[in-house]
């Protein structure tokens, strides 16, 4: 990858966002083609940073660890809507505190006396919160301020795209008939945005493999309340009995929100696979594609990594290597 070069960056999530952003500064001429800008997947999460079921575990530390350290960067900004936020992520189970967890600043565990009732074990630490509109919006004048184009229109393939001197395919679950992939699948997510009623620390629990979630990330004047998480699904009507299950569950949590006004539901599908796929391929015209895609729940989490090492293959690509 040499400056100048046209680069197509498919999909206007938070991964085709950040990989566009990291390109676009690096001096390529970078070309953002999505159907929704910016991806409603990814205006519909949380948002706080930390794996969520993905994998392969040494790659997703690696990526985990490097956006980590660009969102608590990030922090400084108010533009951003990145803010480090105090919390506690809550086991009814007495599991062990994830790996990812214990190394955040303030890590410690909980007190019994901090904890809801119903829950056994918990763990305290400062974690980025993302406010997904604001952030999504930001990286989009990064991108622009950096001389990216966008263009919202949908591909049925990525020969579509047009001539470039590679194409990066951040397509989400779109890649399912993209690429096609067919190990890729949707997991539907869906969130409910209130007023705040005065929270200023997040809470998480701990749920496995529940599609049943439970979690409220406070963003200034409002709070994300989730969630769900239903394998196989990709409708994105809103469903009042899950947001009534969504709220039960959080209100049982913290009484303040039973009155909470709600301001909206957001859903999203999650795009998953057994493994995360950040790798080069070439199609049959010659053209290098750049896979980025199946980030399931952590898409946010591992924005920067992936995009990073999206940019070191393209640069070996144009060294030969």
């Amino acid at each position: 990858m040499t400056a100048g070069e046209r680069v197509v960056v498919v999909g206007a999530g938070v991964a085709g966002l950040t990989t566009a952003v990291v390109l676009a500064e690096t001096g390529a001429s970078v070309h953002v083609i999505a159907e929704q800008v910016p991806g409603a997947t990814s205006l519909a999460a949380g948002a706080m940073w930390g794996p969520y079921l993905v994998e392969p575990k040494d790659k997703v530390d690696q990526w985990g660890q490097r956006s980590l350290e660009v969102f608590q960067g990030l922090a400084d900004d108010l533009a951003t809507g990145v803010r480090l936020t105090s919390g506690i992520e809550a086991s009814r189970t007495a599991e062990a505190a994830p790996d990812w967890a214990t190394t955040l600043p303030g890590f410690r565990p909980c007190e019994r006396a901090e904890l809801p009732a119903g829950f056994t074990a918990g763990y305290r630490f400062t974690v980025p919160l993302i406010d997904m509109p604001t952030y999504l919006d930001y990286l989009l004048r990064r991108l622009h301020e950096a001389g990216g184009v966008v263009e919202q229109r949908w591909l049925a393939s990525l020969a579509e795209a047009g001539t470039a001197s590679a194409i990066v395919n951040c397509a989400g679950v779109g890649a399912r008939h993209l690429v096609p992939d067919s190990e890729l699948r949707p997991i539907r997510g869906q969130h409910v945005v209130v007023a705040n009623p005065g929270l200023t620390e997040f809470f998480s629990e701990d749920t496995g493999l529940s599609p049943d979630l439970l979690c409220f990330y406070p963003h200034g004047d409002t709070v994300v309340l989730g969630g769900t998480a239903i394998d196989g699904e990709g409708d994105l009507a809103p469903d009042h009995t899950a947001a009534a299950g969504i709220l039960a569950r959080c209100t049982e949590v913290e009484p303040r929100l039973a009155e909470a006004r709600v301001l909206e539901h957001r859903i999203g599908t999650r795009p998953t696979r057994a493994t995360v796929r950040v790798e080069r391929d070439l199609r049959k015209d010659g053209t290098l594609v750049v896979h980025n895609y199946g980030h399931g729940g952590a898409g946010v989490t591992l924005s920067w990594g992936c995009a990073e090492t999206v940019a070191a293959v393209l640069v070996r690509a144009a060294q030969g290597s």
